[in-house]
């Protein structure tokens, strides 16, 4: 019984994030699956049942990446699961024989000790599934992110299930209760005070070949975005964006290419406006580089923030040696060189951070750039990897938490996938389509000076969790029975 409740524990958890947003399903999914490991006794069940969880959860949300390779979605499921299959076999040796309200204490820093761990290893780590993205679509979630961070609501979603577990209603009233009290606060928090409006082009050109790859990929790329851009009329806006992978190649580049350099730079003196463009630019036969490039309203190079966190075995191959046997990774010919830190520019009114794709995951870098001063975020992707998959909505999940944390007004803008601009710490607006050529225009508002709780003191709620779980491993073990069921 305990493995038939972590399949289905982990079949609803997944409907709490996009394309459903049922996001109660937070904390009922995990709920029916710590309840069939509260039964456990043997840390290997733990591990078993637990590993069930993870497999069905991580398999189930991330399905999209078997658009890759089958490879990369068995890899990365097995790998994101044996973390959830640890947080089993540890909360069944260590916690098994603890009163209800110490247990529910210990599973939740638990799971942010397996979590801290995941989000930073193997190679980098992973956000993605993290119960915090499964409440982005709550606007009160939001608002209480902006203090406790995404991993702070993770803690409280998992402190909620756990106490549901138990089963036992004055223990659950604590953590349950713990929820309702954040969500209400988030509700009641005042919006936060703007400076001024910057008008904002987001160019999504797409690629002569959709989702596939093509001969001459990225000069058709570049072309299409040009094109684009030549219609916007001078004077209308004040920031022009292209996307992750816009430019790129020897022939498609701004840097390495002084024509496509010249064209951009022309475009962003005839419109008067400040303009980013992202692209993959070649430095060797082995190596490239992620940048976005900024031009200036005279249609000069001001310089350019590299990305810091390649995506492992996508833009860079660890060991590589070791890997070489594997086909698919042939597609991977050269390893990206990452940037060494955050970069904001000063684009005159307001200040402006960006952050790459993958990046745009993880808190860590809008933080990072947060505290470096940006007064308005952009978070520049590509998604050419993932077809007509719900990969852009659950990546949109987690960028607009990017906004609600930092409390910034944010710019996602995307080649193939979905963009959008997110104001108000995490409202959407209109959202492009799929694979479509257009431009979205819309407004950001400046917060100069901001700095909120989380981004001053980051996961202080995690470290809390964690540390709870030592008190509550020290408080006096149940002398009676166990529960009778076993997995």
């Amino acid at each position: 019984m305990s493995y038939v409740m972590a399949a289905v524990g982990a079949a609803l958890a997944v409907l709490a994030f996009p394309p459903f947003d049922l996001w109660p399903l937070t904390v009922v999914g995990p709920a029916v699956w710590l309840a069939g490991m509260r039964r456990l006794e043997r840390p290997r069940d733990g591990f078993a049942v637990a590993a069930v969880y993870g497999v069905v959860f991580y398999f189930a949300l991330m399905w999209w990446m078997s658009e890759l390779a089958l490879e990369a979605i068995v890899a990365l499921g097995l790998c994101q699961a044996l973390y959830v299959a640890l947080f089993g076999w540890a909360i069944t040796k260590w916690g098994g024989h603890l009163r209800d309200a110490a247990w529910w204490v210990a599973v939740t820093g638990f799971w942010m000790v397996a979590e801290w761990i995941r989000y930073r290893f193997p190679v980098g780590g992973l956000e993605w599934g993290a119960f915090g993205y499964g409440v982005s679509s709550v606007a009160a979630a939001r608002g209480v992110a902006r203090w406790i961070g995404t991993t702070g609501l993770t803690a409280v979603l998992m402190a909620a299930a756990a106490g549901l577990a138990t089963r036992r209603w004055r223990v659950a009233a604590v953590p349950v209760s713990a929820v309702v009290g954040v969500l209400v606060a988030g509700a009641l928090l005042p919006p936060l005070a703007t400076d001024g409006v910057v008008r904002v082009a987001v160019v999504q050109g797409s690629t002569p070949c959709p989702f596939v790859h093509c001969e001459n990929e990225r000069y058709g790329t570049y072309q299409q975005h040009l094109a684009l851009t030549r219609t916007i009329e001078p004077g209308s806006v004040d920031l022009v964006v292209w996307s992750e992978g816009s430019t790129g190649s020897w022939n498609a580049d701004p840097i390495n290419s002084p024509e496509v350099g010249e064209a951009i730079a022309a475009e962003a003196a005839r419109i008067g406006a400040w303009m980013v463009v992202g692209g993959d630019r070649p430095v060797s036969d082995t190596h490239w580089v992620n940048a976005n490039v900024f031009f200036s309203p005279e249609g000069e190079i001001v310089g350019e923030y590299r990305k810091q966190h390649p995506v492992p075995f996508g833009e860079y191959i660890p060991a590589r040696p070791l890997f070489e046997w594997i086909p698919v990774l042939s597609r991977v010919p050269r390893d990206m060189i990452p940037g060494d830190g955050p970069v904001v520019f000063d684009l005159g009114d307001y200040d402006l951070g960006t952050v790459i794709s993958f990046e745009g995951g993880f808190a860590a870098y809008a933080r990072e750039v947060a505290r470096a001063g940006a007064d308005v975020l952009a978070v520049l992707t590509n998604e050419g990897s993932y077809g007509y998959t719900p990969a852009s909505d659950q990546f949109i999940g987690m960028t607009r938490m990017r906004s609600a944390e930092t409390g910034l007004d944010l710019i996602h803008a995307a080649v193939t996938g979905k963009s959008v601009i997110v104001t108000d710490g995490g409202v959407l607006g209109e959202t492009t389509g799929l694979a479509t050529q257009e431009i979205l225009y819309g407004q950001v508002r400046p917060r100069p000076g901001l700095e909120t709780v989380y981004v001053r003191f980051g996961d202080w709620v995690m470290v809390a969790a964690m540390l709870g779980s030592l008190v509550a491993l020290t408080q006096r073990r149940r002398t009676g029975p166990r529960p009778e069921a076993r997995a």
